[in-house]
């Protein structure tokens, strides 16, 4: 919590002396005093009338602003595959997975309320900044394709069981600047960038275990389109491995640089493989390659393997 402390001016009211000095509302201003948050010289005041004499010390502590509510949006997502328990979406880029505490619009979770019963969304407070009814995992802002949600309690206990346990198979296509082997399989530790906090790097802070392999599909000057098998869920895990071979995925900004062939990073994940909550059956959710990145690659000279999708 925030503490702001200045020092009273002579016959002011003490909330409204607050509001001008915090830029607050009265209101605002009144409730801190009420709710036990200020003090005056050290000592808790109650009173927001109270008159000042000037020169004292006024302490206040500015709680956090709760988040706003997270509310139904009208936002375009294709779903793949919906049934009692799941459904599979194909999470087009530019869509966060679910609201935090500075982001309550255009996420996943705002594009299926109203439209599904989603889990715990019953006893979830929508204010609150970890307001994730569903989620089970995420895929990054920018990056498209399969993304899977709970639709009751029971489900949600499975298919993050099946997450945790590393029971799923997940499949992606990029496009990467440089080359790289036919096959590569990569076993590199993942942390937190040790300056740039928002980056993850190879090794790096409380770095965990991460392996991902990676196939050539076909090559163009200068690039490779991958297909990516995860077999760890790190943050960023694809684009960090693969930043790490010399091969950063084309338009990947964070690990790499923009593109004028596509406007985000070239990665999406275009098939995934789990065991269904009811019965524990395999079952596959496909999304097809985006048009963005067919485009991207014709443009950088590659020709698309197969008709249709890559031979994935």
């Amino acid at each position: 919590m925030d503490v702001r402390s200045f020092e009273a001016p002579a016959g002011e009211r003490l909330d409204v002396a607050i509001a001008q000095a915090l830029a607050l509302s009265r209101t605002a201003a009144k409730a801190l005093v009420d709710d036990g948050y200020v003090t005056l010289d050290g000592r808790p005041v109650g009173k927001p009338a109270t008159k000042l004499q000037g020169g004292e010390i006024v302490s206040a502590i500015v709680p956090p602003s709760r988040p706003a509510l997270v509310e139904a949006e009208p936002i375009e997502v294709a779903i793949l595959f919906e049934d009692p328990d799941l459904a599979a979406i194909d999470k087009p880029p530019d869509l966060i997975a679910h609201p935090t505490a500075t982001v309550r619009t255009g996420t996943v979770v705002n594009a299926l309320l109203g439209r599904m019963e989603l889990a715990k969304e019953d006893t979830y407070d929508p204010h609150r900044d970890d307001y994730r009814p569903g989620i089970v995992h995420r895929l990054d802002k920018d990056t498209s394709g399969v993304m899977v949600v709970a639709k009751n309690d029971a489900a949600h206990r499975a298919l993050s069981d099946a997450f945790k346990k590393r029971l799923t198979v997940k499949e992606y296509v990029a496009i990467a600047r440089g080359d790289l082997e036919d096959e590569v399989r990569l076993d590199a530790p993942i942390g937190r960038h040790p300056v740039e906090r928002q980056r993850m790097t190879v090794g790096g802070g409380n770095p965990k275990e991460a392996s991902t392999s990676f196939r050539v599909l076909a090559r163009a000057p200068g690039h490779v389109l991958v297909k990516a098998t995860p077999r760890s869920g790190r943050t960023h895990q694809i684009r960090v491995h693969l930043a790490h071979l010399g091969a950063p995925i084309v338009g990947d900004v964070v690990y790499g640089r923009a593109s004028e062939q596509i406007g985000r990073q070239a990665l999406h994940a275009f098939r995934l493989t789990l065991p269904h909550p009811r019965d524990h059956q395999a079952i596959a959710f496909f999304a097809p390659v985006p048009a963005d990145m067919v485009s991207a690659w014709l443009a950088l000279g590659g020709s698309w393997p197969v008709e249709g999708e890559p031979d994935l």
